[in-house]
């Protein structure tokens, strides 16, 4: 089962637009999904209705034992195609390290879940806290969102560092971090400059792809919609390079289009 982290070191660059992007894409080729919400703001629980599951992210990473995790499974308003594992604001208190297995707790707790699930998606915090390395200890992949701004490149690359050491030390099963770039304007010169020099500076470990900034994004998560439900020349190309971004992260997934 591939799990993507989804994963910035600076709010507000669209991380999590970027994972209900991926989950749309997903969702328009029939395959199942789980949305993993580890943002105590919990906007991609809000963004897929993830209302009303007896348990959130907070009781299942505080025992994870067999059958909590299924237990808080929930449907999305996009259909049960795509499910949720909803965030509170609790899970604040679950960013501290908490005995010798602190960082495998989501790894534990997705592996007691049934085998029912095409592709994971896990919405990391904006930090490099311990929900941050739950999600990469449980990760095949992890995704860094950057805008082309320079206190965003900056968080790109600390975060591209974190990736390796606990790719390298502890989860031999995570591929190598892959940048993509969000909200971009290519018609504003800073953006061009400081896409040029991220590229310049990574090379192939950014995306060829570049997410552009529309209204039609915050319109389809205003309205619970998939990206890829949305009727609008702006919808739908977002929803053809989301598709790009899943085919560049899970290549595989392909074959489900």
């Amino acid at each position: 089962m591939q799990s993507v982290a989804v994963l910035s070191m600076k709010g507000g660059v669209g991380k999590t637009t970027v994972t209900l992007g991926l989950a749309s894409a997903a969702w328009k080729r029939g395959l199942r999904v789980l949305v993993v919400d580890l943002d105590p703001q919990g906007n991609a629980s809000m963004g897929l209705g993830a209302h009303g599951a007896p348990f959130t992210m907070n009781d299942v990473l505080a025992d994870p034992q067999p059958g909590i995790a299924a237990q808080a499974v929930v449907d999305s308003t996009w259909g049960n195609r795509v499910q949720v594992l909803a965030a509170d604001r609790n899970l604040e208190h679950r960013n501290t390290i908490e005995g010798p297995l602190s960082s495998q707790r989501l790894r534990i707790s997705l592996g007691n879940l049934p085998r029912q699930f095409d592709l994971v998606l896990i919405d990391c915090p904006p930090s490099l806290g311990e929900m941050t390395r739950n999600a990469l200890h449980a990760a095949t992949d992890a995704l860094v969102v950057t805008e082309p701004s320079y206190f965003a490149l900056a968080g790109a690359e600390q975060a591209v560092e974190a990736v390796d050491v606990i790719r390298l030390a502890s989860n031999p099963m995570l591929n190598p971090a892959r940048i993509v770039l969000n909200r971009t304007r290519p018609t504003v010169a800073e953006h061009r400059n400081r896409i040029q020099e991220l590229r310049e500076g990574f090379g192939p470990v950014v995306m060829d792809i570049e997410i552009p900034e529309r209204n039609a994004i915050t319109q389809a998560e205003a309205a619970g919609m998939p990206i890829h439900a949305w009727d609008s020349p702006a919808g739908e190309q977002l929803a053809t390079v989301f598709d790009q971004v899943l085919d560049t992260v899970s290549p595989k997934k392909r074959l489900w289009g």
